[in-house]
């Protein structure tokens, strides 16, 4: 709904928080098999966005709480605790009242996030059917050199624009510089398996973004 009285309240659903944490998690080890602690590290910045994420879009809204604590007044949700006025980007730009907004929204976040699902199974899906020692081009490898860490990153942005809030914004570049770190050891440790051949691989086929290229700082 998006209207409901002022004193209605929208939060306190910790099995909502509990379910949906869950099953992002289980996603997450299902397609991603982290080995290495450097892996699981990385893994655990995804886990605790998810926490902070859910928390605040079904659980304890602290975010709301802050921003209303110091606008007051010239907060611009009439009702700021019902569920709807949690879209914090609609709120600001003065279209929580506005299905079409919300509709919008939601169809775009919610691309981005079945998009991230898919390029986790898809690159999970290639390696588990490679052939032992050999490395994978082909399929969605061919496109991007890091299709599961990318999914990570789109699940991880559409949630983000979905539900803002001061946590998620905080931790996201961190998310971002944790994975950029882990596929970069990566590519040092394929460069030294497979040598000329991951090298002329680099070289055709961007690491995030398809059809941006950019080149390796030379190493000392």
């Amino acid at each position: 709904m998006h209207g409901g009285s002022v004193s209605s309240y929208a939060y306190n659903n910790w099995g909502a928080v509990l379910f949906s944490v869950s099953l992002f998690i289980l996603f997450a080890l299902g397609f991603l098999k982290p080995a290495e602690k450097v892996e699981w590290r990385a893994l655990g910045v995804f886990f605790s966005f998810l926490v902070v994420l859910f928390t605040e879009m079904y659980g304890f809204p602290l975010t709301i709480f802050i921003l209303t604590s110091l606008l007051g007044k010239r907060y611009p949700a009439l009702n700021p605790f019902s569920h709807p006025s949690g879209h914090l980007l609609l709120v600001f730009l003065g279209l929580s009242q506005s299905r079409m907004a919300m509709v919008v929204l939601h169809l775009f976040t919610n691309t981005l996030i079945l998009s991230g699902l898919y390029l986790l199974f898809a690159g999970w899906r290639l390696i588990y059917y490679a052939g032992e020692g050999e490395l994978v081009k082909e399929g969605i490898y061919s496109r991007i050199r890091h299709p599961q860490y990318l999914g990570i990153l789109l699940i991880a942005s559409g949630f983000l624009i979905q539900w803002p809030s001061l946590t998620t914004l905080f931790m996201w570049p961190i998310l971002i510089l944790a994975y950029y770190k882990l596929a970069m050891r990566e590519e040092r440790e394929l460069e030294k398996q497979f040598g000329k051949e991951f090298l002329e691989y680099r070289e055709k086929v961007p690491a995030f973004i398809p059809g941006l290229i950019l080149k390796p700082r030379k190493r000392d």
